[in-house]
């Protein structure tokens, strides 16, 4: 074998034995295939954004109304009633656990029922009369209770049967701003006037609502 011969060979090993041991430069490497990650939960928002989605679109509007707030706007309403009726019975000396039914006359004022004597219960009811805050609470009540009454098992139908009640979606708005429990009872006291049908056959007359209240309640 010649010297060039040997000096080529040798050159050669050296070369193949350096690149086995020299790193593999960064923009060398093999581009590995893409796998798919895998969610961390069956709640992941990046796996069921879409799903979730689809899922609320589907959903009746009428699932969106704000029950407790409806609630505690009625019981705001009662509480204040009742606290005046019980500082009223106290100021005519009238018996604390007395029942007081509250509704309005033909002439749209407000009358008092119940165990009290009469003398008593014309003066409270001129008292109440003239107090502005009572007026205005007994009619929100009048509109409210039953509008919130028939929205609530209207929900509670639909939810253990399945059972969709057609007025109640016509009365919900897409927009939730005009959802209020004041929009409601006047869309449901409209829609009232103008049809007659089985989902309304309860509904009670704003002139001929009552409320019977007991003040140690």
């Amino acid at each position: 074998m010649s010297l060039l011969t040997s000096l080529i060979k040798a050159s050669t090993q050296f070369q193949q034995a350096m690149e086995k041991r020299s790193p593999v430069a960064p923009g060398n490497t093999p581009a590995k295939p893409a796998v798919p990650e895998a969610p961390a939960s069956a709640t992941d928002d990046r796996f069921t954004m879409s799903e979730r989605a689809g899922f609320e679109t589907g959903r009746p509007k009428a699932t969106k109304l704000s029950m407790a707030e409806y609630k505690q706007t009625v019981g705001q309403d009662l509480a204040y009633m009742r606290e005046t009726l019980r500082h009223k019975l106290a100021e005519y000396k009238l018996n604390p656990a007395t029942s007081v039914e509250v509704s309005k006359n033909e002439g749209g004022t407000i009358s008092l029922g119940g165990g009290i004597p009469e003398q008593a219960r014309n003066q409270i009811e001129q008292d109440l009369n003239n107090s502005k805050p009572f007026r205005e609470a007994f009619s929100r009540l009048s509109a409210s209770e039953p509008t919130l009454h028939f929205v609530d098992n209207a929900l509670k139908l639909n939810k253990a049967y399945g059972v969709n009640n057609s007025l109640l979606d016509t009365l919900v708005s897409e927009n939730q701003q005009f959802n209020g429990l004041q929009d409601l009872a006047h869309r449901y006291d409209s829609m009232r006037r103008t049809i007659n049908t089985d989902q309304t056959a309860g509904y009670t007359d704003r002139k001929e609502f009552a409320l019977s209240l007991n003040t140690r309640a």
